[in-house]
């Protein structure tokens, strides 16, 4: 195959990100990859302020997309393609990076890629050397996405099941709000809980054992809530006991689900498969270590994502859009900015339940 170069935006959160990626048949490599976070402007308010996430990309783009061409050593011309996020997200983060990426495509003559920030995330295990090969089982957890995907190709996904109200992420980083332990939440939340004791309060585990793949972090989130309530005034050892007994319900409830998710996937795509992790909470290493135990119980390979590439990045963005380039698929300067876009319409459609939670269904 011929070797395609595509720069990738991202901005669809609070990450402002823009890399460089060459896809060849020997398959992906990273040229650039440039994060500019915002935790800093966030932590204020203790969450992700979406008026401030978008001006915050207006302010830093232009500069990351220059640092990401400089790093790679490329100028436009050298580029085959400009990938941005469409979407899903916060739609004024996601207009500002698309409308960058349609600038560019416009003043050098290249092919305009929307890519959906979910598929960025399904193929983000394949960015790393021998990285995951097809199909596989993806549980893609994160602040804004909590589901199950059989990975069959590039563009070809099923979802098997997904939460029916608040993303993983999300419980995460409320609970560290409730806590006032600080933002981002769920690096803090799994910090505290190392010194903390899993089995001090008893929590809910919403779905257990329920024969199908889906989630609910809602009333986990709640529980959580009651007992701060109860306790009042909270020491430090509190707040650890309630981090290590929240972390320890979450283990249960995604060791249960995936291994739903397995039994849904095997018959279809046959035993012995993989099992990949991606997104923000896919670096949590409870989680992982849980996974990873599981894959090995059921003779799965386990593939996570280097953690650089688990929490919202450019380069999966790039490789996203350098592989529907190889199918020969681009988008037109009309290509519209959604703030909520399934991976998989069918089953968003067929599935009215995952449209139950506060925010609606973004997959």
């Amino acid at each position: 195959m011929k070797p395609l170069t595509v720069l990738g935006i991202e901005t669809s959160c609070d990450e402002t990100a823009a890399a460089v990626l060459r896809l060849d048949e020997n398959g992906s490599h990273v040229l650039s990859d440039i994060v500019l976070g915002q935790a800093a402007q966030h932590a204020p308010y203790k969450g992700v302020v979406p008026e401030i996430a978008a001006r915050a990309h207006v302010e830093g783009l232009d500069a990351t997309v220059a640092a990401a061409m400089s790093d790679a050593g490329l100028g436009y011309a050298e580029l085959d393609g400009i990938a941005a996020t469409a979407g899903p997200g916060l739609i004024g983060g996601v207009m500002v990076g698309l409308l960058a990426g349609k600038a560019i495509a416009l003043a050098h003559g290249k092919p305009l890629i929307g890519v959906n920030h979910l598929e960025g995330h399904a193929l983000s295990p394949r960015l790393a050397e021998g990285g995951a090969t097809f199909p596989y089982l993806l549980l893609l957890v994160s602040g804004g996405h909590c589901q199950f995907i059989a990975v069959m190709d590039v563009g070809v996904y099923r979802r098997l099941g997904a939460t029916v109200d608040d993303a993983l992420g999300e419980a995460f980083d409320k609970v560290a709000k409730l806590l006032d332990l600080g933002f981002p939440g769920g690096p803090l939340v799994e910090k505290a809980a190392k010194n903390g004791d899993s089995k001090r309060f008893s929590l809910p585990r919403p779905m257990l054992g329920r024969n199908d793949c889906d989630f609910s972090f809602a009333g986990l989130k709640t529980a959580c809530a009651r007992e701060v309530a109860r306790l009042g005034t909270l020491t430090q050892q509190d707040k650890a006991d309630l981090c290590a007994s929240f972390q320890s319900a979450v283990v249960s409830i995604v060791e249960d689900r995936t291994r739903h998710a397995m039994r849904a996937f095997d018959p279809i795509y046959g035993a012995r498969g993989r099992l990949v992790a991606a997104g923000g909470v896919a670096a949590n290493q409870a989680i992982r270590m849980c996974l990873e135990g599981l894959a090995e119980e059921r003779g799965y390979e386990f593939v996570a994502p280097p953690l650089r590439w688990c929490t919202d990045n450019a380069a999966m963005i790039a490789l996203a859009g350098a592989e529907r380039l190889r199918l020969g698929f681009s988008d037109d300067l009309s290509f519209p900015a959604r703030s909520r876009w399934p991976l998989d319409e069918e089953a968003a459609r067929l599935r009215p339940s995952h449209q139950a939670g506060r925010k609606g269904a973004k997959a």
